[in-house]
């Protein structure tokens, strides 16, 4: 009865959607790409160094491997519960008066616990556009690993936490609902561990992770 009475209020071109109309809750997995790096702030030491004249953080390459929880809130909004594993690659290179390039990776596997609210537009036909906004707590896994190679490289936070906003699309499916979705993380706490015997660190104040997500959600 519900599902005839729902049937009537939409057109012939939105049948996929009527599969996932009354449901109040679904999974799925996600897949991402994502273009993680730095936003430097130099410290005093900076000015005062006589060997390191500029420092840049490049992008690096990663890739996203997710669950998706999604709880439906009326029509129009979502809650969303994504726990992923990232594995990322920053890099934070700096140049010296020599003109020498020396570059520090920081690779880094990341497992991610990013809770999201998505507003929804009016359906059209068997599609949807939406934009949602979150928080998301990261642990990187390498850290441990990193530490024993402290001599060599700067030191940075195991724990990330992060303000989220992003977009995409959803296309309803005969059995699963497809989305693509582009999404931007700030980070809202200084990631540096400050060593002043440390070169590399000293002439830091600090480092805020920035990443761009391009993800393929397959829910249902």
């Amino acid at each position: 009865m519900s599902v005839h009475l729902t049937a009537q209020s939409y057109d012939r071109n939105t049948i996929n959607y009527l599969q996932f109309a009354n449901k109040q809750y679904y999974f799925g997995i996600t897949l991402g790409y994502n273009s993680p790096g730095y936003k430097v702030f130099r410290s005093r030491e900076f000015i005062l160094n006589d060997s390191i004249r500029n420092i840049e953080a490049p992008r690096g390459p990663g890739f996203n491997l997710g669950i998706v929880t999604n709880l439906k809130m009326g029509q129009d909004f979502d809650l969303r519960f994504l726990p992923t594993l990232s594995f990322a690659d920053r890099t934070l290179s700096y140049r010296t008066l020599a003109g020498r390039e020396d570059k520090k990776r920081i690779e880094s596997v990341f497992v991610e616990l990013p809770f999201q609210v998505r507003y929804k537009s009016k359906l059209y036909h068997d599609f949807r556009l939406f934009v949602l906004a979150g928080m998301k707590y990261s642990y990187d896994l390498a850290s441990n690993a990193r530490s024993r190679q402290a001599q060599q490289l700067l030191k940075v936070s195991p724990h990330n936490y992060d303000l989220e906003f992003g977009g995409g699309i959803q296309i309803f499916f005969p059995y699963f609902i497809f989305s693509p979705e582009i999404k931007f993380s700030y980070g809202l706490n200084n990631g540096l561990l400050y060593d002043r015997d440390l070169i590399y660190s000293s002439i830091l104040e600090k480092v805020l992770a920035r990443t761009m997500t391009i993800s393929l959600h397959f829910e249902g």
